[in-house]
């Protein structure tokens, strides 16, 4: 999500748009033009994504941290369904930071639990900051939904095959709800432990990033060294693609978060997917 993870609003550190970037692919005939037409599917920066939140949250558009939040956890939840169905994969674990990304992957961890998915949700920093999480908290503990203590993933036995056996066991299906666009530095603990159970080294079940994976750079991918980072199968990418999902090489890619004016889409020159009907999310064109 358009998520600062230290910050009461959904915002980062917003910058000043300098116009989005553009990724250019060919496509068939549009009412727009003729058959072979290149459209062109925006990607934005973080500070961009910041900016928009601002305007969302503004005065001119009305909406509030938790109206973003519960559709930006929807349409995590519906792309999940879609690739890992409850009759496949119905073992969900839900890892989520302190900040709003985690928040929109403990609204996504209701949805799925709703959706027929046997649901677990790891929360090791509970935020304080607005009623919105306790409360978010709450609606999943009276649905049964099982809280997770970190230690009890990360230091399960005494090396390091107990570990990979115990998380590829138990879940069939990992959401990334660590961090948000605006993270930046080192993860501390218990999260840097966490997120090593996600690194392809480990063998992890399949992983749904939501809007960034954990310990990308929003602008630019994984820098890590050797790009040895996360390796998510699916990505869902809220409001609008991230510069850094460029590197995304994993076989699911959507677009979340329908919430966007085209009066505001129009303004940062937003040219997207076309959701379908009632869904929630859309996948986006392929990129190779």
């Amino acid at each position: 999500s358009a998520a600062h993870e230290g910050s009461p609003s959904r915002i980062g550190a917003a910058g000043f748009a300098r116009g989005p970037t553009i990724s250019r692919r060919r496509i068939g005939s549009s009412a727009a033009g003729d058959a072979g037409e290149v459209s062109m599917t925006t990607h934005i920066s973080a500070a961009q994504a910041a900016e928009i939140d601002a305007k969302l949250m503004g005065p001119e558009y009305g909406f509030t941290l938790e109206q973003l939040m519960e559709l930006a956890g929807l349409s995590v939840a519906a792309a999940t369904r879609e690739v890992y169905p409850p009759k496949t994969h119905g073992r969900v674990l839900c890892v989520c930071g302190p900040g709003n990304n985690g928040g929109d992957g403990l609204v996504a961890a209701r949805h799925l639990f709703h959706f027929g998915y046997d649901v677990s949700v790891c929360y090791p920093k509970r935020s304080g900051r607005e009623p919105i999480y306790a409360r978010l908290v709450t609606q999943l503990e009276t649905l049964g939904v099982s809280f997770v203590d970190a230690a009890a993933l990360t230091s399960p036995g005494a090396d390091d095959d107990e570990q990979k056996k115990t998380l590829a066991t138990s879940y069939d299906v990992v959401l990334d709800g660590v961090f948000g666009f605006s993270f930046a530095g080192s993860p501390r603990a218990p999260f840097d432990a966490l997120l090593d159970l996600l690194n392809p080294a480990r063998s992890p079940p399949p992983i749904v990033a939501i809007d960034v994976p954990s310990g990308w750079s929003v602008d630019e991918g994984d820098t890590s060294p050797g790009k040895s980072g996360a390796r998510p199968d699916t990505l869902v990418s809220l409001t609008a693609p991230k510069l850094g999902s460029k590197t995304f090489e994993g076989a699911h890619h959507f677009v979340g978060g329908r919430f966007l004016p085209p009066k505001l889409a129009a303004e940062y020159g937003l040219v997207l997917p076309e959701y379908e009907g009632a869904d929630q999310c859309v996948r986006m064109p392929s990129e190779r």
